[in-house]
């Protein structure tokens, strides 16, 4: 499915896109969260911003599946997810990228897209090769088009620059049209340019898929987000729009003096 066939779909309901009630994470006697309530609706793009150690990436992997919590419900799209696996996650519509790459540097970009998008669709398992008018194929030049790798389609990843290949992560959870997509720290190791392009891909999303994103860069996370939710030692104690948090004498204090990158 084409970026442009799927801006045409709308979460169904009235549901919340990702719903969290009293979820906590015990690492036998360390409290990685504590009961966080998080509501993020569909289409809503999220910012989860802390210092290393705040529960950030341990949020994501509950969000996931990759960590069970240890009290406490989450629910994707009014479905009760709490308990699935992550397999049974994705095939929900929520996607996840990581800090490390987990691409096939020995293949071409055109065919790392490719696979994502035959891995999540129904013709995973088919062993026939795709024909010159793939619906798949086609899907996966539309990602490369919405991450800005047109030129580099042909180029093995393992030619790429850092950026690129962290533009080509994105491309990959955008595969078989996700509802809802976790962004794990996009812009680490960018330059000031690839930041400004990760921001235009990430603001030209189709409206109706949501986000988290994860970032130390401050400035990327602020102007990719609607709202943002400020954590510290496991715990959400913040929340409000954008110019909110950066104006906050609470968050100044305790992140924007030390450790956010800015610029």
């Amino acid at each position: 499915m084409s970026l442009q066939s799927a801006d045409r779909l709308s979460a169904s309901g009235t549901d919340n896109a990702l719903e969290l009630k009293g979820v906590s994470r015990y690492f036998g006697a360390l409290a990685a969260l504590q009961d966080i309530d998080l509501t993020v609706k569909p289409g809503e793009r999220r910012a989860v911003l802390g210092s290393n150690g705040a529960g950030k990436t341990t949020l994501f992997n509950c969000i996931t599946g990759d960590f069970l919590p240890t009290t406490g419900s989450i629910r994707l799209f009014g479905e009760d997810v709490t308990r699935f696996p992550p397999h049974e996650r994705i095939r929900r519509g929520l996607r996840r990228t990581y800090q490390i790459s987990l691409l096939f540097g020995n293949l071409s970009v055109i065919d790392n897209v490719y696979l994502a998008c035959r891995g999540v669709s129904r013709a995973r398992f088919s062993l026939i090769r795709p024909s010159r008018n793939d619906s798949l194929m086609q899907s996966a030049h539309d990602l490369v088009r919405a991450v800005h790798l047109d030129d580099a389609s042909a180029s093995m990843v393992s030619e790429l620059s850092y950026g690129q290949q962290r533009q080509l992560e994105i491309a990959l959870a955008l595969a078989g049209a996700p509802r809802f997509i976790l962004f794990d720290e996009p812009a680490a190791g960018l330059s000031p340019a690839e930041r400004q392009d990760l921001i235009r891909i990430l603001n030209d999303l189709p409206n109706h898929m949501g986000y988290i994103i994860i970032e130390h860069d401050m400035d990327v996370a602020l102007r990719v987000c609607q709202r943002v939710s400020m954590m510290h030692n496991g715990r959400i104690f913040k929340e409000g729009r954008p110019e909110e948090i950066e104006a906050d004498p609470e968050v100044q204090e305790l992140y924007l003096g030390g450790g956010f990158s800015h610029g």
